[in-house]
């Protein structure tokens, strides 16, 4: 793998998520908007309603991955877990571990922060991210038509 580091940003960063937060959205067969994808990651972060880590290839501190967390609360339960809603890696990075290394950085950062389970989705037709989510713990909890459900416990 190459020489990839792994943060998590702020709003004055969020730049440097942008494009690739626009490609995750391409690969879901939305639009291309470089502005729309910008304006969209500085609202969460300027409203601390996500957490983002970015995976950054530390020889051309190229950002080449993210991950995007958002709070998920549970009243009866007194406490907050996350769902890892985004996820992308640049196609040039891929197989070579930079997904599950931003997934289990947020895993970390759940258990760190009191959370007892990590939960997301992907479409039904996304074998790849499917068979690396099984791979690293996660549950299939249920499905629809279009979209599965996993969670993975984080034993505290």
């Amino acid at each position: 793998m190459n020489n990839i580091t792994i943060k998590q940003i702020g709003l004055t960063e969020a730049h440097l998520v942008a494009g690739l937060f626009n490609q995750y959205r391409i690969f879901y067969n939305q639009f291309s908007d470089i502005g729309m994808a910008k304006a969209f990651i500085d609202e969460r972060l300027l409203h601390n309603e996500s957490i983002i880590f970015l995976a950054i290839d530390a020889d051309t501190e190229q950002p080449v991955g993210f991950t995007q967390l958002y709070p998920k609360y549970s009243s009866v339960r007194l406490s907050k877990n996350w769902i890892l809603n985004d996820l992308y890696v640049d196609e040039t990075y891929r197989k070579q571990g930079i997904g599950e290394k931003l997934i289990k950085t947020a895993m970390d950062f759940a258990k760190a922060n009191g959370s007892t389970f990590v939960q997301l989705e992907t479409a039904v037709d996304n074998y790849t991210a499917q068979h690396l989510y099984e791979t690293i713990g996660f549950e299939k909890q249920g499905n629809d038509e279009e979209f599965f459900l996993y969670k993975i416990a984080l034993n505290s």
